[in-house]
């Protein structure tokens, strides 16, 4: 697998275990681990996404990427279109 899609697949792994922790925060929100946990996973998505936009374009579109230089939202393969092949 190259480096783009091992980069995405990463960005892909960090936002499930956001939404995951965040559900569990839901019913749980006194939990402090799993709020460090969050916030752990948080701060590594976000660091992860800014670095992959700055090799290979936004990952998000409407407000949520900025675009640098070139509109680069229409550059191929888009986020959803990158096939994992293992």
């Amino acid at each position: 697998m190259d480096q783009r899609r091992r980069e995405l697949l990463r960005i892909m792994e960090l936002e499930f275990a956001a939404i995951d922790l965040n559900l569990f925060l839901d019913t749980h929100p006194d939990d402090q681990r799993a709020l460090a946990d969050f916030n752990a996973v948080a701060q590594e998505l976000q660091r992860a996404k800014t670095a992959y936009e700055s090799r290979y374009g936004p990952v998000l579109n409407y407000g949520q990427s900025t675009s640098q230089g070139t509109w680069r939202w229409v550059e191929d393969p888009w986020p959803w279109e990158i096939t994992f092949n293992r």
